[in-house]
């Protein structure tokens, strides 16, 4: 049987992406590895430290005797904490519908017993688990929510890849024999929901052997029929290739996209790893997040929020509480963001208020409570005829609204009365 995908741009660029993707509209990653141990400065820590950093330099100075490597560090990685199930519990209490968990970053260190990272991987130095398998069965023996893995394509200071790149990669040797090979097994071993690529930008497209992987991928994968990827393939793909498009970190451009995207960012303003100083200041509130999600789904993206576990296996409860006030939220309000699609307007003309379509209503959010109680619409005038009602997710009576002077005036009740915080969804239903 004839391959339904091709190894070009072309063909793969066709395959739609899966349907229970731009249904779950909310995610998290998670990055987790050697650099959570210093927890100083992010997760580039190796590299920062290498390239002479301040901060790790004298982190390492005041911490460690002469001659301490980053492999050093590894040993003291014991994720001795670490309790997959309750880290899933938290998850499906946060109202994320997939989560993502970096089975290797930069520094090449593999979460999982990398056939092609001897004594680089979690079972072998460290954990002495598999950190990335006993979340991957926890998650889908404990909740419904989607798994995926965070890939890094490029090393630091792998050997190989250093020789290919001094070769201006015109060898592939890193590839062949480590990348494709790791991708390969991690996807005939876990079964990833999402593929999530990442580290690719110094070489071309070409170079990764992408388009050879996503034919694979798409074809003969035991994933084929239900994986879904992101762009970052190569240098130039993002935002032209591959699956959804993420076009960058924190990117939320509050208008809508014709192509599925993501907005990928961190809870921790500073970083994507753990940081032990950390600074109140420095994360993001419930209500910021809350917001971030609700322009994001309105102009067709899903949100991917991202925390930083410690290295021995703990959830920092800034991160607990910024998922469990989302997740609360979400309880209330979870129609107006699970399942929808971008409405013919996004954000309304005169008030602070995004939307999103649903089957039977059109969902108006609220991000500022209204003036003496009074929400004042322009952009939703067409909904409200005879029969049009109103209805606010979290209050048990409908409410009031009129035309006056070509917008809707829609009467609010006292806010003592509601049991929502952050945001408020107002329902709107018209007959037909």
């Amino acid at each position: 049987m004839e391959d339904k995908f091709k190894a070009t741009w072309e063909s793969l660029d066709k395959r739609p992406i899966p349907q229970w993707y731009d249904d779950a509209k909310f995610g998290i990653l998670l990055h987790w590895g050697v650099y959570s141990v210093p927890g100083i400065g992010s997760e580039w820590f190796w590299k920062n430290w290498s390239d002479g950093d301040q901060d790790a330099v004298s982190y390492m100075t005041r911490n460690y005797p002469p001659n301490f490597t980053y492999q050093d560090l590894a040993r003291d990685f014991t994720a001795n904490l670490y309790e997959p199930e309750s880290w899933a519990t938290l998850f499906e209490k946060s109202g994320a519908k997939y989560v993502i968990l970096t089975g290797k970053h930069h520094d090449g260190y593999a979460l999982w017993p990398s056939q092609s990272a001897f004594c680089w991987n979690a079972k072998e130095v460290g954990p002495h688990r598999d950190a990335l398998g006993e979340l991957c069965m926890a998650v889908r023996r404990k909740t419904a929510l989607k798994f995926g893995i965070y890939y890094s394509q490029y090393e630091w200071f792998h050997p190989q890849y250093q020789s290919d790149k001094l070769q201006n990669y015109t060898e592939d040797k890193f590839v062949s024999q480590k990348t494709l090979p790791e991708m390969t097994e991690l996807v005939l071993k876990y079964r990833p929901d999402i593929f999530w690529s990442d580290g690719d930008g110094e070489a071309e497209d070409a170079y990764w052997k992408s388009t050879k992987f996503l034919a694979w991928l798409y074809n003969d994968s035991p994933v084929k029929d239900t994986v879904v990827v992101n762009d970052k393939w190569g240098k130039g793909t993002a935002g032209r290739h591959g699956g959804y498009h993420n076009c960058g970190n924190n990117y939320n451009p509050r208008v809508l996209h014709k192509h599925k995207w993501e907005n990928v960012m961190s809870i921790d303003k500073e970083s994507w790893g753990y940081r032990r100083n950390g600074k109140y200041e420095d994360y993001h509130t419930v209500k910021e997040l809350i917001h971030m999600l609700v322009e994001t789904v309105s102009c067709g993206g899903n949100l991917l929020m991202n925390i930083g576990p410690t290295g021995d296996g703990r959830i920092p409860y800034v991160f607990q509480d910024r998922l469990l006030g989302v997740g609360q939220w979400l309880s209330v309000n979870g129609s107006a963001i699970y399942g929808t699609r971008p409405w013919i307007v996004q954000r309304d003309a005169l008030s602070t208020v995004w939307y999103t379509a649903s089957k039977s209503s059109v969902n108006a959010i609220v991000l500022e409570w209204p003036q003496n109680n009074t929400l004042v619409l322009r952009s939703a005038v067409s909904l409200f005829k005879e029969g049009t009602t109103v209805s606010l997710l979290g209050h048990s009576e409908n409410l009031a609204w009129q035309h006056s002077n070509g917008h809707i005036s829609i009467q609010f009740p006292d806010k003592a009365t509601v049991e929502v915080s952050w945001a408020w969804v107002l329902q709107i239903q018209s007959d037909k």
